[in-house]
Formats: C-alpha cells, structure tokens, sequence
C-alpha cells in the first residue's frame, strides 16, 4: 500500500470538511480549493492548503482539467470528488489517471455504465438483479411513451435517463398524463443534464426508497454494510434518512445484499458505491440506480457499523486490501440523518440565503453534526440548500427517535431559516415513531402540508436583517 502524502477535495461544504477530517486522522495532508464566493467557507479554514478556482461561484468546481492540472502542480497524490459537482462525471478519473493522479473513487468505466439509467437497468438484468418493468431503451417520441404505458399499464413514471435527484421525473395515471408531461420531462432533463432522454417504467405505490452501501477494493473482494431507509422525501428529494431498515427481516437483508454485490461485481466497480432499491409493500425490491460515489446520508451506516467509509475509500485507493469480511459487519442499534436545509418551510421550501447571527449545534451522547456554516458566516445563494448534517444514534429505535427530537430541539441557527422545525414535525409524528412511512409520507399529511402557508412571526425580523447586512456589505 502507497500511503498517500496530499489530497485534494474538489469539492465544497460539509462533505470537503467531512473528507478533510478523514485524512487528518490517516496522516494526509488537504488541499482545499473554493470559488470567491466561498473564501469564507469551513473547508478553506481547515485544510492545510486552498487555492482560489473560477471564474465564478460554480465554473470553478466543475472545471476537470483546471483542478487535475493544479493537484499536478501542487504535487497532489490524489483527488476525492465528494458528492455532487464532478463526483460521477467519467471524464474526470479518466483525466486524473492520464495526468497521474489518484481518482478516490471508481473507474470512469464503471461510472459510465451506471450512470445511464437505462444502460445499467440492462445490465443488472444479465446480473440477475431484480428491475422495474420498463422500456428497453430511451423513447423519443409521444407515441411511443403512450403505447409502452398502455403496455405496462398505468401508473408509470416517465424518467431522465441521465438523471437524478428526482429531477425530469413525472407520475402518469393515463393517456393525458403522458401527453402533458412527455416533453416538459424531456425539457427538464434536457436543462438539469445536458441530457433530454427519459424512458418510462412501470410506477410502484407508496414504496420505501431503500439503499445499500456497497465497499469494493482492488482484489475483488466486495461487502455490503447493510441498508438505509431514505423514504421520508420531499419531491423526490431526501430529507430523513434511517439505518438499518424498520421493515426488513434478516433473510430480506440478506437477499437485498446479494443483490448489491451482484450489482457493483457487474459493472467491475470498486471503492465506495451505493446500489438503490425501490419496494413495494409486499417486500418485492427493484433495482432503481447505482450512486458511483459517496452519498450525502452515509454517516447514518458509519454511525450503525463503526466503519469510516470515507476512510476505507481513501485507503482502498492508496490499494489497501479490504480487511472488513461480510461477516465482521454487525447492524447495532439505530440511527437517524435530518438534512438541515436553507429554507423556509413556510414559504414552500424557497431557499433563504444571509448571515448567520447566532449558531448552536445540539451535542451528547449518540449526536453528531457534520456542518459548514458557523456565527457570522454570510450564506451565499449560489450553492445547494443543505448546510448541514445531524445524525444521533441509538441502542433502540425509540431511544433514537427521542434523541432526534431532544436534538432537534436544541439545534439553533438564526439570521435564516431552516428546515429544522419541520423535520421536529416529522420524528415527533406517530406514525414516523411507530415506523409506518414510505415515500408519500409527507404529502398525504395535511397538516405537513398547510405547515408552508402560516404566516412565521420571524419573517419580517429576518427580511430587516438581511437588508440592513445586504446595505453594509455583511
């Protein structure tokens, strides 16, 4: 194994700090680098180098040759991508490998394999992994969507084949469902991707969004480190994520892990991935995407496994020998993720941007936080909404719900607003407690969904604020 001297997080925010701290404790070095706009940021502060890229609060992130060209000359060893940005863009550890750089993460092979939605379908096909009813490839046109969905049956969904994120996806009950939503999906695969192909798949009701983290080193050797329930979601965007499963028996685990494997040894993958499943209420799993990168809820299997996953990725590209056997992974306790969000809730979720004026994160036993805002720090509107991470952990599901709750309560941050009060709604709700959710949670609940329309006392108070910090340039 060649231990690696520098890396370079071509990444921002929590997942930057997240990753910096995994190299702190292997004895790495860090390199940060960060757009004008983020000069301010975490990330910056706490590796032991940053270097401006841009032009531009985004450009410079998702510039392949730029931040392979300066790891080159900086005399990086290696790059992790994070989530996001660049992370399951192929040409990048194409680029990486041509310049003699490390890609912390799999090969651009496998990450173009599975990152088209319908070439992958095919292929966990001839693996044997279970997959949605569906068209066999990309549809073009109209008719052909009409005439697969009469075929299927309805519902169905049409789908970005490029996509992700829930992001061109449209739910059709019938004829006139296709026919309004075909081409605004193509469009909004078109604008979210660079991409205007989707394909339809038959629609699974009230399903759970169901996950498994799949580790792979050089050798061969693959393990699973069991599953994530991801169903409480907002649009097709995750907002709770739970490990293990409620709702899973032993046997279910075990086939559902298989799979996994099946999956990540059929497109040669290796390091960190994620295989998603979709399933319906009869425990029937289909195969839905694979995640060629680290994902945004992992702490929540570290937290129920004591793996450092971000560690084992980096380790596993300096060629390290997995020394985690299928057998040495043990599911203990329970575990809860909130995604605490830059939006306010009573204003349907519309993202809220300015300085931070007071900060308090919950701590104690079973808490933790993974951040990237702190006092004083002036959010900018250019990013993602999350800012960050709060996960508790428990010996029982009860004990972990009520920690959430307590955690949640005690979790402060002023000058914006967020999704925190929303999500203390949703562990507190008896249903969540008693674990009787799936995907349309949040929208068959009225009271979930008038919460966007009261009027927020604070809503002025904060509007004042970020004028007069806007006015003074603070």
């Amino acid at each position: 194994m060649k231990k690696f001297n520098k890396v370079l997080i071509a990444n921002r925010g929590e997942i930057a700090s997240r990753i910096i701290r995994a190299c702190k404790e292997l004895g790495i070095k860090t390199v940060a680098i960060y757009s004008e706009a983020d000069s301010q940021a975490l990330h910056v502060k706490k590796a032991d180098e940053a270097y401006l890229v841009g032009p531009g609060p985004i450009s410079g992130y998702l510039n392949v040759n730029r931040i392979v060209d300066l790891a080159v000359n900086i005399g990086v060893d290696a790059i992790h991508p994070g989530y996001g940005f660049l992370s399951e863009n192929a040409k990048f550890p194409a680029y990486c490998e041509k310049r003699g750089i490390v890609f912390i993460g799999p090969s651009a092979k496998s990450i173009s394999m599975m990152g088209d939605k319908i070439e992958s379908k095919k292929l966990m096909r001839k693996a044997g992994v279970p997959v949605v009813e569906g068209s066999e490839g990309g549809v073009i046109s109209e008719e052909d969507a009409l005439s697969i969905a009469r075929f299927i049956g309805y519902p169905v969904m049409i789908k970005a084949s490029a996509g992700g994120g829930g992001k061109g996806i449209r739910i059709c009950f019938n004829d006139e469902d296709i026919k309004k939503n075909f081409s605004l999906s193509r469009s909004e695969a078109e604008k979210s991707f660079g991409n205007p192909e989707v394909f339809i798949e038959k629609y699974i009701d009230k399903p759970h969004h169901i996950e498994f983290q799949i580790l792979a080193d050089n050798y061969g050797n693959i393990i699973h480190l069991g599953e994530r329930d991801c169903s409480i979601q907002r649009k097709h965007q995750k907002l709770i994520e739970i490990a293990p499963s409620l709702i899973l028996t032993e046997e279910l685990r075990k086939r559902m892990g298989e799979s996994a494997i099946a999956a990540a040894k059929a497109c040669d993958y290796r390091n960190a991935g994620t295989i998603e499943y979709i399933m319906d209420k009869n425990g029937n799993y289909y195969f839905m995407e694979m995640n060629t990168r680290i994902q945004v809820e992992h702490p929540v299997t570290e937290m129920v496994t004591g793996v450092d996953i971000v560690g084992e990725q980096i380790q596993i590209a300096m060629g390290k020998e997995l020394d985690i056997k299928q057998e040495d992974v043990v599911l203990r306790g329970y575990a809860i993720e909130c995604r605490i969000n830059a939006e306010n809730p009573r204003k349907d979720f519309a993202p809220s941007t300015g300085k931070i004026t007071a900060y308090y994160s919950p701590g104690g036993i079973g808490v933790r936080i993974d951040g990237s805002v702190y006092k004083d720090y002036v959010l900018p509107p250019f990013y993602d909404s999350m800012i960050a991470k709060m996960t508790v952990y428990g010996r029982t599901w009860d004990e972990t719900v009520r920690r959430a709750s307590r955690a949640l309560q005690e979790f402060v941050i002023k000058g914006i607003r967020t999704t925190i009060p929303f999500q203390l709604k949703i562990i507190e709700d008896e249903d969540f407690i008693k674990g009787n959710f799936d995907t349309h949670f949040i929208e068959e609940r009225q009271y979930l969904r008038d919460y966007k329309i009261q009027r927020d006392p604070s809503d002025r108070i904060i509007a004042i604020s970020a004028a007069i910090a806007a006015y003074y340039g603070i």
